[in-house]
């Protein structure tokens, strides 16, 4: 499991080029439209580039990653969030806890995307958020046999129930906003 796993420098996760591809500002504004929002849940935090963003937009920020090394990161880059080791196929939280569960580049690292959309769909009150790498060969982000094309992940949504899926157009990413 997790054979796909985070490998190298957390620090190069805040380089400023991958940031500015990340579109933070324009996903936390679509993660936000619409809803009224206090607590956020963002599944694979990383060095907590968007954990950082929601607390910046005055949401109360949870993270959660399997590997120990990035949850201290995430506590040191954000140490306004609450932050545990745990995997997205089995998040440690009780039934409908958050606000808006947020798996940014998470799915392509699982070994059954199902599964964490599953949990997600568990512990989300309102707005459930994935983001991806499109699938295209770029020097950013995993090589191209680890990205999914949005057909993929339109099949995994249905699969966990979701009918009505938002895709929000960004210039670089790929943005799929599923409301409770």
């Amino acid at each position: 499991m997790h054979e796909r796993r985070f490998h190298g420098n957390i620090v190069r996760l805040w380089a400023p080029e991958r940031v500015a591809l990340l579109e933070v500002e324009w996903v936390v504004r679509f993660c936000l439209e619409g809803i009224n929002a206090r607590t956020a849940l963002d599944v694979g935090v990383g060095s907590g580039v968007f954990a950082e963003a929601f607390a910046k937009a005055g949401l109360e920020v949870s993270g959660i990653d399997p590997l120990p090394e990035i949850v201290e990161a995430a506590e040191t880059f954000v140490p306004s969030g609450k932050y545990r080791q745990g995997i997205a196929e089995s998040l440690p939280y009780p039934g409908a806890s958050f606000d808006i569960v947020f798996l940014g580049h998470v799915l392509h690292e699982t070994d059954h995307p199902l599964i964490p959309l599953q949990e997600a769909k568990r512990v989300a009150r309102k707005r459930i958020v994935i983001l991806e790498w499109p699938y295209r060969v770029e020097e950013q982000g995993p090589p191209i046999g680890e990205r999914f094309k949005s057909e993929m992940v339109k099949g995994f949504l249905r699969q966990a129930g979701f009918t009505a899926i938002g895709r929000p157009v960004l210039s670089h990413m790929d943005l799929y906003l599923l409301d409770l």
